[in-house]
Order: C-alpha cells, then structure tokens, then sequence
C-alpha cells in the first residue's frame, strides 16, 4: 500500500498493541489487524520463445588450428584474469567441435 500523502511506501509497525502502516511523511493508516492480503493472479498471454546460444556468432575469428579437432578456424574472446599489470588471457573455441582452449601468449 502507498501513503495517499506523499506516495511512498507504507511500512508495517506495532503501535499500542495493534498493528498499523505508517509513513516517514507522518501519515498513519487504520488498524492492520482487520486488514486483509489478497493475491491475483493473471494469466499470461502468449510468451516469448527463448532460443539458447551461446553468443560466439558475433565473436571475431582468426586462423589457428584446433588442438582436438585440427579445424583451422575459432572464435576468440579477451578477459583479464589476472592482475590488470598482466596481459588478458586469450580464449578460443573451435568453430567446428565447439572445443574450448586458452591461449596465453
């Protein structure tokens, strides 16, 4: 529920033996113990379809040979996996047999 003065949130709080929602604006509702919690529930419309990639489509390429599969091609990403004075660690995955590998040089 929302304080019909300023809008905010009313909070739940124990006020001579009853229970009450009050505002920091000041404003104090009716006694909370005659109040009651209703929930609604709606159906949903249609949702949505979700299709599971794995995002390396919009990776770059380049030209190295795959360690289990001998491909000649693979999506490489950077990530800084240590301290950031050292050099980001290179990942590869093979466009082929979506092997995944490390590349450190």
């Amino acid at each position: 529920m929302f304080c019909p003065k300023c809008g905010s949130l009313l909070m739940p709080k124990k006020q001579e033996h009853k229970r009450i929602l009050h505002c920091t604006c000041g404003y104090k509702s009716r006694d909370l113990d005659q109040a009651k919690i209703k929930e609604v529930l709606r159906e949903e419309g249609p949702g949505i379809e979700v299709i599971e990639r794995d995002g390396s489509e919009t990776l770059p390429t380049t030209d190295i040979e795959c360690p289990k599969c001998k491909h000649g091609r693979a999506y490489y990403w950077l990530v800084q996996t240590r301290a950031s004075d050292e050099p980001e660690t290179k990942f590869l995955r093979c466009e082929k047999c979506r092997h995944t590998w490390r590349d450190y040089s």
